[in-house]
């Protein structure tokens, strides 16, 4: 089996195009802590075309020399990189700045000039602009850009990746794809999210439709339902102003959670292309079954963690955080249950969580199989019949499939065993980071990976009428749970079926197992 160092360097054979990344927001926190330091590992091992420079955008007075020493050299988020002292300086060297106001369109001229002193003998270079500013920047940049002619392909391609989120709610979402079309087209314009870069987030297509054992069971007659689960055990820290106006639906579940549901359910791409590809998700998107108010009450829970005291250290609330209201309605935990109306998956049950201040920092996908028809220990009584596989996207990353043996001697004493993958047991070789692998990808022109437009807008179009009905309904409830538990007590009842819970997975893959008697 291929090492990940080796699958990397097959992602790179086509021949990468000379290019320069404009960075907007270059003194921000993405930039310094993932976006400089995955492009130095990619400079590091070699993927950086013969021609490449970086142009960093933002307020801020930096020469090209300060900006290379403050943002580069002296940037501790670059300090586990190997051979550092080596290549660093050289990195560097390709690292320039300019200062301007990107609220004001003729202060584009500027950069423009800028781009033209880096490469003073490429008439029109092929450029990536990275948005890694506030989203209300998002039109403003795109119209001075194309305001300066910084938009048009005369000879050399020009691309836009823009960062979450891609609106506030559906209204939002659409104005911003339009405003974007108008100044450039749906090729040119890539919606980054950084969890379709993991590998194990990758690995969904490939154990899928690579392996005859799962796609032939991979339908509504073999597999009972589904569970997607991304929790953070710790809280909202510093974030407490941001997340009062996004909370747990905006922040993961429209965006990464559902483009992880997308992996999960779509049919089979006809090529693996990333038209087809994309083609596919969006079906799915468009089959997801649209929540009225009753099933948005019987079928969503939200809730907010609470102040309570783990080893003796007294964790503050949600309304008790910095930037919060004192009278906060905003979710720090959702669940919901949902169904996908196609062939496929017709009265299949998806299940959604994600939350903060739960007991551990896990996310995952948990695909439950049916049990046989014939119980051939019917006299028995069965408990955790069912097969279960699992993806585990972090931490941890890895693969495990349950299923039952017997233990050896007498009786019908049944083992729930684990056979599990883990991706630091294949190589010892690095591990690329999901913003390496997807700022590679766009520098290849490989959309595969990125959010499209109409798929944003069709799961948008989905959320939307949950949104709206907590907004409109204040009989709504909003459920308290105490900090460092699994969300409010009563959320198995979302779970269909007898004695059906959510599975509460532990930090470590493999610890995982358990006796039943049948």
């Amino acid at each position: 089996m291929p090492n990940i160092k080796h699958h990397l360097k097959m992602s790179n054979q086509k021949k990468i195009d000379n290019q320069v990344l404009v960075i907007f927001g270059a003194s921000g926190d993405l930039t310094a802590r993932k976006l400089l330091p995955e492009i130095f590992h990619l400079f590091c091992k070699g993927y950086l075309p013969e021609k490449y420079a970086i142009l960093g955008v933002g307020r801020s007075p930096f020469s090209d020399e300060s900006y290379r020493q403050e943002a580069v050299l002296e940037n501790p988020h670059f300090s586990s990189v190997k051979d550092i002292d080596n290549n660093l300086k050289k990195f560097a060297a390709l690292v320039h700045y300019v200062s301007l106001d990107t609220g004001k369109e003729a202060a584009y001229a500027g950069l423009k000039e800028k781009l033209t002193n880096i490469l003073p003998d490429t008439l029109d270079p092929n450029i990536i602009f990275y948005l890694s500013t506030p989203p209300k920047l998002y039109i403003m940049i795109a119209n001075s850009l194309a305001a300066h002619g910084m938009n048009l392909e005369d000879g050399g391609w020009k691309r836009v990746i823009v960062e979450k989120p891609f609106g506030y709610d559906l209204a939002t979402a659409q104005q911003l794809n339009k405003e974007l079309l108008k100044k450039f087209k749906e090729d040119q314009i890539y919606r980054i999210d950084h969890y379709l870069g993991k590998e194990t987030v990758q690995n969904l297509m490939v154990t899928r439709f690579s392996n005859s054992i799962f796609e032939p069971l991979w339908n509504r007659n073999y597999i009972h339902r589904i569970e997607i689960t991304a929790a953070e055990n710790v809280g909202v820290g510093n974030r407490g102003g941001y997340y009062e106006g996004a909370g747990a639906m905006r922040d993961m579940i429209q965006n990464h959670l559902l483009q992880l549901l997308s992996l999960v359910a779509m049919e089979p791409p006809s090529h693996m292309t990333p038209n087809a590809i994309r083609n596919e998700k969006d079906k799915l998107f468009q089959s997801l079954r649209p929540m009225s108010l009753e099933d948005i009450s019987n079928n969503v829970i939200r809730g907010q963690y609470t102040s309570t005291k783990i080893n003796d250290e007294v964790i503050l609330g949600y309304r008790e955080e910095q930037g919060v209201s004192a009278t906060s309605r905003t979710e720090t935990f959702a669940a919901l249950k949902f169904y996908v109306d196609n062939w496929r998956w017709a009265d299949v049950p998806f299940y959604i969580r994600t939350g903060k201040r739960l007991p551990t920092r896990v996310s995952e996908v948990v695909i439950h199989f049916k049990p046989n028809h014939l119980h051939l220990f019917k006299d028995m009584r069965m408990i955790n019949a069912q097969n279960v596989l699992i993806f585990r996207i972090q931490p941890n990353e890895g693969i495990l499939l349950k299923f039952g043996l017997k233990v050896p001697g007498t009786g019908n004493m049944v083992k729930t065993v684990n056979m599990d993958f883990q991706y630091d047991d294949l190589t010892e070789d690095y591990v690329p980071d999901p913003y390496e692998r997807l700022i590679l990808d766009c520098m290849q022109g490989d959309a595969t990976l990125y959010a499209r437009g109409d798929s944003v807008e069709n799961s948008w179009q989905f959320i939307d009428p949950i949104l709206r009905a907590w907004e409109n309904d204040p009989e709504i409830p909003i459920y308290g749970y105490p900090a460092g538990t699994w969300g409010p007590e009563h959320m198995d009842t979302l779970i269909e079926g007898t004695n059906m819970v959510w599975r509460n997975p532990s930090k470590n893959l493999s610890h995982d197992g358990e006796y039943c008697e049948l």
